[in-house]
């Protein structure tokens, strides 16, 4: 699965490096036996974002910008990788970014696992929740739910400043850690895919991204 999410963040555009970050040397081998960049990282990250901040003092010096795209998604489409370098390298306000899809119909919109979002008119998320955001008392004709999708970009002087932050009262409680960067008023750009990833978190998720990723394998 490593591979294959390697693979499709090399075929982005705009990305001039990608580069695995694992404190497992059995990771570690395996990205060295189909020719991956590798750095192991500590034990100690509690975070994805501890490590990449990790791999990017060690391996980045000179970058500006990072996107973290974790291992557990191996449907990441290389286009939502591109829209976030594009954007990021397009503004200097930009210092974090993310992406969201559309709720499509049948889709169970308040799974607490399918972490929801909110926008202002600017693009910038309001906030993040795995509860139905927003509740709707009145009914509005054309309203939409977004799904949030685990993929950011920053600027490297924000992740060193992101990964001091102690997690906030809001992240514990939804156990989201992009409320840290809310609460520490760090605007968080939110850029509309169409293609949404699946990540792989429970032995449900597998058996639902298997036949996907059989599909890609034989292209």
């Amino acid at each position: 699965m490593i591979q294959h999410v390697w693979e499709r963040c090399l075929r982005a555009k705009g990305v001039s490096r990608v580069i695995v970050a694992t404190e497992d040397k059995r990771i570690a081998d395996a990205c060295a036996a189909f020719g991956a960049e590798c750095v192991m990282t500590s034990e100690k990250c509690v975070s994805g974002t501890d490590r990449v901040a990790e791999a990017a003092r060690k391996k980045l010096k000179g970058f500006t910008h990072v996107i973290n795209v974790q291992g557990d998604e191996p449907l990441v489409d290389p286009a939502t990788v591109t829209k976030l370098a594009k954007a990021l390298a397009g503004s200097r306000k930009i210092a974090m970014i993310t992406s969201a899809s559309v709720f499509e119909p049948g889709d169970d919109v308040a799974n607490p696992n399918a972490v929801k979002v909110v926008t202002d008119h600017a693009g910038d998320a309001l906030y993040f929740s795995r509860s139905t955001i927003p509740f709707v008392r009145n009914e509005v004709p054309g309203l939409k739910f977004f799904r949030h999708q685990g993929i950011y970009g920053y600027t490297l002087e924000l992740l060193f400043q992101f990964v001091k932050w102690k997690p906030t009262p809001l992240e514990k409680s939804e156990s989201l850690e992009q409320l840290r960067a809310l609460e520490n008023g760090v605007k968080i750009r939110v850029v509309t895919v169409k293609h949404l990833s699946v990540g792989v978190d429970t032995p449900a998720d597998v058996n639902a991204v298997a036949p996907f990723l059989k599909k890609l394998l034989k292209k």
